[in-house]
């Protein structure tokens, strides 16, 4: 078994499943993993707001657990709520943004306190994968947030942001990031966090520079850390942990730079490569072992006329 110490875990397409929750497997997994000692970090695009349940379910507020929120930008403690990292962009940076936005048809969604603020709550549709899907909506009830109205976003926004969000038709992000880009390609960190998300941070920001920053002071080591993710964001914490593990269903350029690639978040991928790296977590099979009565003791079965069935368990 490996010393891992550091399980690192984007959330959506990574921990949570297609309905957004955690599986027992998996969750079991983790609580094991953090009763053998190892510390569990949740590193993930989503505000603080929206971690912090998860945390709870996986007992992290109970065993040193970190949050590495806003793609990097910041990280809390899970115990204490302490801030361990804040990085924003400047109120200038942050304005020029979301003047720059108003060129684009594009959904720009920044936050405060309990608010997610957005231009207008009714335009809150895009077409995705051939139906409407309510991304304003999906994205404040994933932060957890309370949702206001603002008409000039770069007017209001007079306070440093750790993230700015803007949400379109994949087609069209994908025509026109660039574009969008231009201006601060040199000064801001700008990129995909899904097919419909393209985001700005301060320069420089990544989860793999938040963990740095935390967890080399705290006396970790990299060779210590595992990094589980699927999205073009987790790039750069899946290339900095001493073990770096892409989803299934993860992106072709996560996958080429993992060293291990574990099955799908459908399929409990995280507590599957866990398995085989920490003591105590056992993922099991099932199957229909079919014995006839007459030779029960005998392995394998010879034939099965008259047959008892029974369920084995393989490790």
């Amino acid at each position: 078994m490996s010393n891992i110490k550091v399980i690192i875990m984007d959330v959506d397409g990574t921990l949570t499943n297609s309905k957004k929750v955690v599986t027992k497997k998996t969750k079991n997994a983790l609580i094991k993993a953090q009763e053998e000692g190892s510390i569990l970090i949740l590193a993930s695009g989503r505000p603080t707001s929206g971690l912090l349940d998860l945390a709870k379910e996986l007992k992290m507020n109970e065993n040193n657990g970190l949050l590495v929120a806003f793609n990097g930008s910041k990280v809390i403690d899970c115990e204490t709520n302490e801030v361990l990292f804040n990085e924003t962009m400047s109120i200038e940076e942050g304005q020029a943004v979301l003047e720059h936005m108003k060129k684009f048809d594009v959904k720009p969604m920044i936050d405060k306190d309990d608010y997610m603020y957005v231009n207008d709550v009714f335009n809150n549709e895009i077409n995705y994968k051939g139906s409407p899907f309510n991304i304003i909506q999906y994205e404040a009830r994933g932060g957890k947030f309370k949702l206001c109205e603002k008409d000039d976003l770069a007017a209001f926004a007079d306070y440093p942001l750790n993230k700015i969000l803007t949400a379109g038709e994949p087609e069209y992000l994908k025509s026109h990031y660039k574009e969008m880009m231009e201006p601060f390609k040199d000064t801001l960190s700008c990129m995909f966090t899904a097919d419909f998300y393209f985001e700005f941070t301060a320069k420089g920001i990544d989860k793999a520079k938040a963990l740095d920053s935390v967890l080399i002071p705290r006396g970790y080591k990299k060779e210590e850390m595992i990094a589980f993710g699927d999205g073009h964001n987790d790039a750069s914490m899946v290339n900095y942990a001493g073990i770096g593990v892409a989803m299934a269903n993860a992106v072709d350029d996560l996958k080429a730079i993992a060293d291990e690639i574990t099955l799908s978040n459908e399929e409990d991928g995280i507590a599957h490569t866990l398995s085989k790296y920490i003591k105590g977590i056992d993922i099991y099979f099932y199957v229909i072992w079919s014995l006839p009565r007459k030779d029960k003791n005998k392995y394998p079965p010879y034939h099965f006329e008259e047959c008892d069935l029974y369920l084995i368990k393989l490790s």
